[in-house]
């Protein structure tokens, strides 16, 4: 980055010229993408004789992830606080921008920082909200006695129906018997002939990767799950499958209401690594 460029940045951020700094950045956004798309550094990695021109490619990459972030900072400050942990370094400053990142320096294990918002998935926030936007008919107006006696009865249903849906609740003795570990996954690939499967390889520290049959295909591109952290239960009976052995399960959120259609592999914060039990 040329300093004509930072010291703009620098007198848009200073006169709180937000709007025209934040323009700013995405266009160098649009500059890296441009870069690392030029460089195609996932087909540099099938060819051996390419791994001087896939760490410069790489290299150059995070040296401009970093620069956008500390760009950032002022406006995404727990955001920038995630990259600092994942590159292991000090606190940013803004004079950072004058330098790369010193040849040989090691990052972390890189994990999500944040998740893509899909359109479907505004669409239904609207949807489900749009019974909120109607403006409900005023009821007659309560004494104070009425108010309260109200309030109390409504508090009661939504105890017990809170109550309900989380029935039968278990001890502590019972949680404490399932061995939920971070897993590292080391390869990921789709199943011939399943129509919702992923084989997994996940790494938890053992001697041999576990190999996991994953109901999570309709929401991910195994290339995409290569070299993630996510959560597994370690000590679930293996099952035996018509496509081989499935050694543990994966944990995975969804919305059973249907607002949010689509299923989230859960993913640990940074600085967990494989085999760290959760607990």
């Amino acid at each position: 980055m040329d300093g004509e460029t930072i010291a703009g940045l620098t007198r848009a951020f200073n006169d709180r010229d937000y709007s025209s700094a934040l323009r700013e950045v995405m266009r160098l956004a649009d500059v890296a993408n441009v870069y690392v798309n030029d460089e195609k550094p996932w087909e540099l990695a099938k060819d051996p004789a390419q791994a001087e021109r896939l760490h410069r490619a790489c290299s150059t990459a995070l040296n401009q992830f970093r620069a956008l972030s500390i760009l950032l900072k002022p406006v995404l400050p727990a955001l920038a606080a995630q990259v600092e942990a994942f590159f292991g370094v000090a606190a940013f400053k803004w004079s950072d921008l004058a330098a790369p990142l010193p040849a040989g320096h090691t990052i972390n294990v890189y994990a999500h920082l944040m998740t893509r918002i899909e359109r479907k998935q505004i669409d239904a926030l609207i949807e489900a909200n749009k019974e909120t936007l109607v403006e409900a008919p005023k009821a007659p107006a309560a004494d104070s006695s009425q108010k309260h006696a109200q309030h109390q009865a409504h508090a009661a249903q939504t105890e017990a129906a809170q109550a309900e849906e989380f029935e039968p609740f278990i001890s502590i003795d019972d949680f404490a018997k399932v061995d939920l570990r971070i897993a590292k996954i080391v390869s990921a690939e789709h199943v011939d002939g399943a129509a919702k499967l992923i084989k997994l390889m996940l790494d938890i520290g053992e001697e041999r990767p576990r190999q996991v049959f994953a109901g999570i295909k309709s929401a991910y591109d195994p290339a995409t799950l290569v070299g993630r952290l996510t959560v597994m239960v370690a000590n679930l009976a293996p099952r035996k499958m018509k496509f081989g052995m499935s050694e543990g399960m994966v944990l995975a959120a969804s919305d059973d209401k249907g607002e949010f259609p689509g299923l989230f592999i859960l993913s640990p914060d940074i600085g967990a690594q494989a085999g760290m039990r959760v607990k």
